[in-house]
C-alpha cells in the first residue's frame, strides 16, 4: 500500500491498493459511517416514452458513499464495500457497492483517525515493501502450491500427474515432466527475486530442487528445501507451525501474529502475567495491566472491541489484530477472541 495523500485537518487519507494483503488491511481499517471515495462505474437511468426506467450503460464516475458494510473475499482477492451515496454525480440516497482490487485508488474520511487506525496504515506499508513467501510441498505423484498472505496462507495450486489437462506417454507425465509443471505453475506464481520453500516426506524434495537447478535456476536463487511429515497444505501448515522454513518467515504478519498468541499460549501454562476471554481482558484494560492486547480481527467492528483497543492505546498498551484465516486466530478465538500480554499479575 502507498499513502498518496493525507490531511488531519479534514481527516482524509489517499491510498493505492499494492496487492491483495492491502485489501484485507482495508477490510479491517474501514468501519461503519465512514466516508470512501472511489472511482467506479454505475449505470445510468434512461427514461423513455414508457412507464419504467430503461437500463442505461454503465459509466466511469467518482462517488463517496457512507460505508454500511465490507467483505474481503480472499478467493477473488476483491474487497466489496457497501453503502449510501452521499456525494456524485447522481443517485444520491441509493445504495452503491464498490468493488476494490489491486491498483485501485480510495480517498478514506473518519470522524477521528485513532492510533490503531495509523498503525494499521503504517503496517500496511511496510508489509507491503516485503515479498509474499512462495511455498510447494511436493510427494513423488502430486505437488501444491502455496503462497503466504499476511492474513493467512492461501493455496494457488494442485499438481497431479494422474488429475487430468496435460497427458504425457499415452496416460502419465513422466517424473521430469512431473516436475516441469510445478516450475510452470511456479513461473506464473512466484515472484522475481521472492524467497521459495520447497518441502515434503522423503527424497523427491530434493530431486525437484535439483531439477530445478539444472533446468529452472531462475526458480531457487533463493530457495531453501525443509523436511515434512507429509505433503499438501498439511506439510505446509506443518512447516510454517514449526519455523522448519529457516527464518524466510521471520517478518511475516502471519508468524508475527502466531507468535503472540503462542506466546499467550505458554503464558497460561506457566501462570504468567495473561489475560483472555472479554470479561478479563477488560478488567486487565481498565487497570492499565495490559502490554499487549490480542483481538480477532472478527471482533474489530464491535464496539467492544472498538472501546478494548482505544482504551489499552490511551494506557500506554500495544493493540494486535490477529487474523481469523490462520491456525493462531483459530486459537485466540477458542480463548473467547479476546487475549491480553501483561506487564503483571492481577487477580
Amino acid at each position: 500500500m502507498k499513502i498518496l495523500y493525507q490531511d488531519r485537518k479534514s481527516r482524509r487519507i489517499k491510498v493505492r491498493i499494492d496487492n491483495p494483503d492491502d485489501l484485507w488491511h482495508l477490510k479491517n481499517l474501514i468501519e461503519e459511517r465512514d466516508i470512501i471515495s472511489a472511482v467506479t462505474y454505475r449505470r445510468e437511468e434512461e427514461q423513455r416514452d414508457t412507464l419504467r426506467a430503461s437500463r442505461g450503460e454503465k459509466k466511469r464516475m467518482r462517488l463517496d458513499i457512507e460505508v454500511e458494510k465490507v467483505e474481503f473475499h480472499d478467493f477473488t482477492d476483491r474487497l466489496r464495500v457497501l453503502g449510501v451515496i452521499v456525494e456524485g454525480p447522481q443517485d444520491h440516497g441509493s445504495y452503491h457497492t464498490l468493488n476494490l482490487t489491486e491498483e485501485d485508488t480510495i480517498t478514506i474520511i473518519k470522524e477521528e483517525w485513532k492510533e490503531h487506525h495509523l498503525q494499521r496504515l503504517k503496517e500496511a506499508v511496510e508489509q507491503g515493501k516485503r515479498p509474499i513467501v512462495t511455498l510447494v510441498a511436493v510427494e513423488e505423484d502430486d505437488a501444491t502450491v502455496a503462497v503466504l498472505r499476511q492474513y493467512g496462507v492461501k493455496e494457488m495450486a494442485r499438481i497431479n500427474p494422474n488429475m487430468g489437462g496435460k497427458m504425457y506417454d499415452g496416460d502419465r507425465m513422466t517424473r521430469e515432466e512431473f516436475f516441469d509443471e510445478v516450475a510452470d505453475k511456479l513461473k506464473i506464481i512466484l515472484d522475481e527475486d521472492a524467497p521459495l520453500v520447497i518441502l515434503g516426506p522423503g527424497f523427491t524434495k530434493e530431486d525437484l530442487y535439483e531439477h530445478f537447478k539444472r533446468h529452472h535456476p531462475g526458480l531457487v536463487k533463493h530457495a531453501q528445501v525443509v523436511h515434512s511429515g507429509c505433503g499438501g497444505m498439511t506439510g505446509i501448515h506443518e512447516v510454517l507451525k514449526s519455523g522448519k522454513e529457516g527464518g524466510v518467515l521471520d517478518e511475516q504478519r502471519m508468524s508475527f501474529e502466531s507468535e503472540m498468541v503462542e506466546e499467550l499460549l505458554v503464558r497460561i501454562k506457566k501462570d504468567e502475567p495473561f489475560s483472555y476471554g472479554y470479561d478479563s481482558v477488560k478488567k486487565a484494560v481498565d487497570m492499565g495491566a495490559v502490554e499487549t492486547l490480542l483481538i480477532l480481527d472478527q471482533n474489530v467492528r464491535k464496539n467492544e472491541g472498538e472501546d478494548l483497543m482505544v482504551r489499552t492505546e490511551q494506557l500506554g498498551g500495544k493493540v494486535m489484530i490477529v487474523s481469523s484465516s490462520h491456525e493462531g486466530g483459530d486459537k485466540l478465538e477458542a480463548l473467547g477472541g479476546y487475549g491480553a500480554l501483561l506487564r503483571y499479575k492481577i487477580e
